[in-house]
């Protein structure tokens, strides 16, 4: 699958919505896209974990951990589960680790930055719920496309399959 963010901003301008910038490449696909599951949860990344232990089938993680600096929602073993069970991407409106290792990685992260330090393990937070940050609203079923250029969001699957 091959598109550009900002031709389908071009193409779909009224059914789009533009994440803000600020988040930056970490995984080893820089363009990936897929239908969105949501987290809302700080500092604590247990949630994280339960769903990308699921079968990814293809979509994207999309976790608000509250733009928290103080520790690392997601790791080079949770990236690792998110390739070996078919998740596409992860967006993390938080901090992440093991960069270079997740760079090696067959997956799509995007995240605000890096800190050695891990999270908690609470078992706190909310998973496929409405989340909000960079300035979009974000359901689950949404559908995110995200590359060199930026993140988008829409309602409805912008690329149909051939199949």
């Amino acid at each position: 699958m091959t598109f550009k963010t900002a031709d389908l901003c071009d193409d779909h301008f009224d059914r789009v919505k533009v994440m803000q910038p600020g988040f930056m490449d970490f995984g080893g696909q820089i363009m990936f896209s897929g239908q969105v599951s949501t987290i809302k949860c700080y500092e604590d990344n247990s949630k994280v974990r339960q769903q990308l232990s699921t079968a990814g089938m293809g979509r994207v993680l999309v976790v608000d951990a509250g733009g928290s600096r103080r520790c690392a929602m997601l790791g080079d073993i949770l990236a690792g589960m998110a390739v070996d069970n078919g998740w596409s991407g992860i967006v993390m409106y938080g901090l992440i680790r093991d960069s270079y290792e997740i760079s090696q990685m067959p997956l799509g992260v995007k995240a605000l930055g890096t800190y050695p330090l891990k999270s908690k393990k609470q078992d706190i937070g909310d998973i496929d719920v409405e989340i909000s940050f960079g300035g979009v609203d974000i359901r689950p079923g949404d559908y995110l496309y995200a590359d060199h250029d930026g993140i988008i969001i829409s309602k409805n699957n912008l690329i149909p399959s051939n199949t």
